[in-house]
């Protein structure tokens, strides 16, 4: 056996991780609170609610707080069978920037989130339309920060035509703290997401829908919602589009922009990322047995092989494997001090890995099955769906 053998095997994968981590930790942007000024673009936040009682009040009271770059809130309740609509109503006699819009049915071949978000495109005035999540809660300073990456020039001299961000998670439930933080590990672990707005490869990508901010005509010249209709991943697809037309993208840490609890438990966790993880990496069988295979050599071999290499007593595998499980807890560590995870989930690493994995596969089931439900409704597969 070559003694560089374990080394490469078990050491050398969770290397990699590590240091992309350490680079995204000291590089990813946050934006810098910046006051508005006379002549600033106008800014329309925009939320798509679809049986959102339990949220939609706090966040549009956010909204409507975000300061004077605020010119309208809008609303689209799409169709909520809940309190969604009363709270609206009650709402909108009190704030006159705040507009509800009520939904229209499904057009045949829209997906849900893609509809709410282009009949919202054509309701606003604004130069700037931020998307915001009905559970998302805008915080004090994020609209400044945002309107601070988006005016920012990028290294290759452009403005960015559209920032993504990923907010603060809030977690409740264990299977919320052990499973939401893989979310932000598979965000920063492979790809330095520094190199998005710089490289003009749309491939080069990372996006989350919940926080996004994109100008008007760019939204218009790469054909807006209705060009990304048939998308579960609508966020990707969006920004894959933007930047299609040659335009940068941003995707910055939104820790200080925005605060959500997506899910509310664990089961509600499963169901939303089975969702669309599949389609999320390509939705393809090969993708996700790539994936599967990088995130057990990466994240879940080191641990397996330390406690078979002491038994055996076979220390130069066991110092590698050791060296690997530290490696990942470095890499846990990192991201928990500065996305405020939970150490729970820190410990339980492995078992949070092969979580995540179950989800993928369980999304790729749903996915091939045509039987994609969310918020209510249930959507075919992609091909199905009218997509390329």
């Amino acid at each position: 056996m070559h003694p560089a053998l374990p080394w490469a095997l078990l050491a050398a994968p969770a290397a990699l991780p590590a240091a992309i981590t350490a680079i995204n930790a000291l590089t990813w942007a946050r934006g810098r609170p910046v006051t508005p000024a006379e002549g600033d673009p106008r800014v329309s936040i925009l939320i798509p609610a679809r049986d959102e009682a339990a949220t939609i009040e706090a966040a549009a009271r956010a909204a409507l707080a975000g300061g004077a770059a605020v010119h309208e809130v809008i609303v689209y309740n799409d169709a909520s069978t809940d309190q969604t609509g009363e709270i609206l109503a009650a709402l909108q006699a009190t704030h006159p920037r705040l507009r509800v819009v009520d939904g229209d049915g499904l057009p045949d071949g829209w997906v849900g989130k893609p509809h709410a978000c282009h009949r919202l495109a054509q309701e606003a005035t604004g130069d700037l339309l931020l998307y915001l999540d009905a559970d998302v809660t805008l915080a004090p300073e994020g609209l400044s920060r945002l309107l601070d990456l988006v005016a920012r020039p990028t290294a290759r001299g452009d403005q960015p035509a559209l920032v993504t961000a990923v907010p603060q998670q809030v977690t409740g439930s264990l299977g919320e703290r052990v499973l939401m933080p893989m979310l932000m590990l598979t965000y920063t672990s492979w790809l330095p997401l520094g190199l998005i707005p710089l490289s003009r490869d749309p491939r080069v990508l990372a996006a989350n829908g919940q926080v996004l901010l994109v100008r008007r005509e760019a939204l218009e010249a790469a054909g807006g919602w209705a060009a990304v209709r048939h998308e579960i991943v609508d966020d990707m697809a969006i920004c894959r589009r933007v930047k299609e037309t040659g335009r940068a993208v941003v995707f910055a840490d939104g820790h200080h922009i925005a605060r959500c609890r997506m899910y509310t438990s664990g089961a509600e966790l499963w169901a939303g990322f089975s969702k669309n993880l599949y389609e999320g990496i390509g939705g393809h069988p090969i993708a996700l047995a790539v994936v599967v295979a990088l995130y057990l050599g990466c994240f879940v071999l080191p641990w397996v092989a330390l406690p078979v290499a002491l038994i055996a007593g076979a220390s130069t595998w066991a110092t590698a494997a050791a060296v690997g499980v530290g490696l990942n807890l470095l890499t846990r560590l990192v991201l928990a001090e500065r996305h405020e995870h939970s150490l729970v989930a820190v410990a339980l690493h492995p078992v949070a890995v092969m979580g995540l994995l179950g989800v993928a596969v369980n999304s790729m089931r749903w996915s091939r099955r045509g039987a994609i439900a969310w918020a209510g409704r249930t959507y075919a597969a992609r091909a199905q769906r009218g997509a390329p």
